[in-house]
């Protein structure tokens, strides 16, 4: 295939623009904002969950507690109407003594009652502050998911100008570009290759890979519009000033 040398010398501009794009396509599916935002996200589910289970032991102390507060004023109504007994006299002394002994038992029970009823109000107190912590966390973690994602969004409009500006030089080079050599071009990119390269000091500018001098002294004799290919790589060898033949 021939085509004029300056064509071909184009498609050196339109590789340069398409590793620009496979740049940018690249940095917008991996900003470091994304895996901030993971991160945080994940340090947010770790919150509300310590949220969730401080929640649930509160009400379980809540209800421990409401239990035995019933439990005790249970108690104090029945010592009021033991003693009201005692008071008012006229017992036999088999139904005093169990009055008594009653008295003294209910007393202790509601000693021991309250005494729990403390150390239940203290776990309440230590859970408020671990529901206060988790609040103040996920507060803090939104805040910052916030500020991220404004960087992001920042980040993504930036690359998004730069793609536009990037598509279109390639639209502009590619009309000026011949049709059957661009089709080769296209075909060698669609393969996962670079579509075209450089000719210079004996590599080809697409593989690096250095060509013999049996490769070099064919393509210094061919003709100026003679498409070369690399023969390890597949891409056009585009010959320049540069490229020392």
């Amino acid at each position: 295939m021939k085509v004029d040398a300056g064509a071909q010398r184009l498609l050196l501009d339109l590789a340069d623009v398409d590793a620009e794009l496979a740049r940018i396509d690249h940095r917008r599916t991996s900003l470091p904002e994304d895996a901030e935002l993971a991160d945080l996200a994940t340090r947010a589910d770790a919150a509300r969950d310590d949220q969730v289970r401080a929640e649930i032991s509160a009400e379980d102390l809540t209800r421990e507690y409401r239990r035995m507060e019933t439990e005790v004023n249970g108690m104090t109504a029945r010592e009021a109407k033991d003693s009201q007994q005692l008071t008012a006299g006229g017992l036999a002394p088999k139904a005093l003594s169990e009055l008594q002994h009653e008295l003294t038992g209910l007393a202790r029970r509601r000693t021991i009652i309250e005494d729990d009823m403390l150390g239940v109000m203290e776990q309440q107190e230590a859970i408020a502050a671990e529901q206060q912590r988790a609040s103040a966390t996920l507060e803090h973690l939104a805040t910052e998911t916030a500020s991220v994602r404004e960087r992001r969004d920042t980040a993504m409009a930036d690359l998004d100008a730069d793609l536009e500006a990037a598509t279109s030089r390639r639209a502009g080079l590619v009309a000026d570009i011949a049709p059957e050599l661009l089709t080769i071009y296209d075909r060698q990119r669609s393969s996962g290759r670079v579509g075209a390269g450089l000719l210079r000091a004996r590599r080809c500018g697409a593989c690096r890979m250095e060509l013999d001098r049996g490769t070099i002294a064919s393509i210094a004799a061919a003709a100026p519009d003679e498409v070369i290919r690399c023969e390890e790589c597949g891409a056009i060898l585009v010959r320049t000033a540069e490229s020392g033949l």
